[in-house]
């Protein structure tokens, strides 16, 4: 294995893009992805998802982006960042990684290594894409070609934590192979690498990270559920609580994103399958997958204590993505809210300024609207801490709504006074 090889990487989405361009400031970089638009926005030094700008992109001048397989079969180093979702029954997506195993698989030679970045169970590596890669290639790992797995830890917008500054976690499927995956990331990764033991060592740190807040965040949506019921303003009693030095800062919400809505899963799945049952991340999954609707029930009860007709009525949710300042809507849990309204018979508007309107059409079937209109919504929901929804004053907001209307605070932007409820 030779360090300064060519690289590939397959996929250039909010993972793999942030990664080619560093790697292509330094060196040969091919970004392979199956999306043509995709190919063609990048070549006119535009990213959609805003990870990485326009200066970033023509900085990498080693780098260089194509959907056609042939021209990367010269690359000898294979780095694959496709998506790893789940399925309407909550279990492990994993048809993209093994199109991409099968992808490389075909172009595979002697000596080259395949670096897995997609968050998986562990064990998944070696079991379900080392086959793959051996049955396409006719090759035998850990002999003719050797495999790593570094976990992406990408923060979708944020500015602060970006690629080069989060320690990398490393491995290989050979000690050789371990060193290898360590000081190729090294090259790109100012903040360190840690490199793990094994493969399924650094699968599992990767599923992990993610669980555990999903479980911390559960743990204040039920404590949030309590105070509700006791009237007692769950963000009081979290400030009053974060005096104390070691008290962890998390705050309520819909939980969502590519990873912390999704990861648990694969954790959950592989257990079950060895024969073990989770129950506390189970547990946590379940009462954080349950918000929209407890958030939906909330409202629909402040709008009949103002004798508001629930069935009818006209919603105004404001923010679709499934964070602030960012255009990243994948699993994004809005959906929820806005299922369980329109089982109620009302009528939802969404607005969100950062979210593409075709993309939320195609992924949501969701039709965003431009602008909210005055005086039209018997209740409008502050779902995401966009910039431009912070800048927003109170009078503004209440401006969309009826007469009388109900405003909710799910992130916390107004006062506890300025809104009629708020988790």
């Amino acid at each position: 294995m030779n360090k300064n090889s060519n690289i590939c990487i397959i996929g250039l989405g909010y993972v793999g893009l942030p990664l080619a361009v560093e790697f292509g400031k330094k060196r040969e970089v091919l970004g392979y992805d199956i999306s043509q638009s995709r190919i063609n926005e990048l070549n006119s030094g535009i990213d959609s998802t805003l990870e990485v700008t326009s200066k970033e992109i023509q900085a990498a001048t080693y780098l260089k982006f194509t959907t056609n397989l042939e021209k990367i079969k010269d690359c000898k180093i294979f780095i694959i960042t496709v998506p790893t979702p789940i399925d309407n029954n909550k279990n492990p997506d994993l048809g993209p990684l093994e199109k991409a195993s099968e992808i490389i698989g075909g172009v595979l030679k002697n000596d080259d290594i395949v670096i897995y970045e997609s968050t998986v169970y562990p064990g998944a590596t070696e079991e379900i894409c080392v086959p793959i890669l051996e049955k396409n290639s006719g090759l035998k790992f850990n002999q003719d070609f050797y495999c790593g797995y570094s976990p992406e830890r990408i923060n979708p917008g944020d500015k602060e934590h970006r690629l080069q500054n989060i320690m990398k976690v490393t491995s290989g499927s050979s000690h050789d192979a371990a060193i290898f995956v360590d000081r190729l990331y090294k090259d790109i990764i100012t903040a360190g690498t840690h490199m793990a033991t094994s493969i399924k060592v650094a699968e599992a740190a990767k599923v992990i990270e993610n669980t555990q807040r999903d479980v911390n965040i559960a743990l204040i949506n039920e404590l949030a559920l309590i105070f509700n019921k006791l009237d007692i303003d769950t963000e009081a009693v979290l400030e009053a609580a974060g005096t104390k030095w070691n008290f962890i800062p998390f705050k309520p919400g819909l939980v969502g994103g590519h990873c912390i809505g999704v990861d648990p899963y694969y954790l959950t799945h592989k257990a079950i399958e060895v024969g073990y049952h989770p129950e506390m991340i189970l547990a946590g999954r379940k009462l954080n997958d349950n918000m929209g609707a407890h958030i939906a029930e909330q409202v629909s009860q402040l709008m009949t204590k103002k004798n508001i007709h629930v069935i009818g009525s006209k919603i105004l949710i404001m923010g679709l993505t499934f964070k602030e300042n960012c255009p990243d809507i994948r699993n994004t849990r809005i959906v929820d809210l806005i299922k369980e309204f329109e089982g109620n018979h009302c009528n939802v508007d969404v607005y969100d300024p950062w979210a593409n309107q075709e993309e939320v059409l195609n992924e949501y079937g969701i039709k965003l609207i431009n602008y909210p209109a005055k005086d039209t919504y018997d209740a409008i929901l502050l779902a995401v801490a966009h910039d431009e929804f912070k800048a927003l004053s109170l009078e503004k907001i209440k401006a969309y709504g009826r007469k009388s209307h109900v405003v909710y605070d799910i992130k916390y932007l107004l006062k506890v006074n300025e809104s009629d409820g708020r988790l």
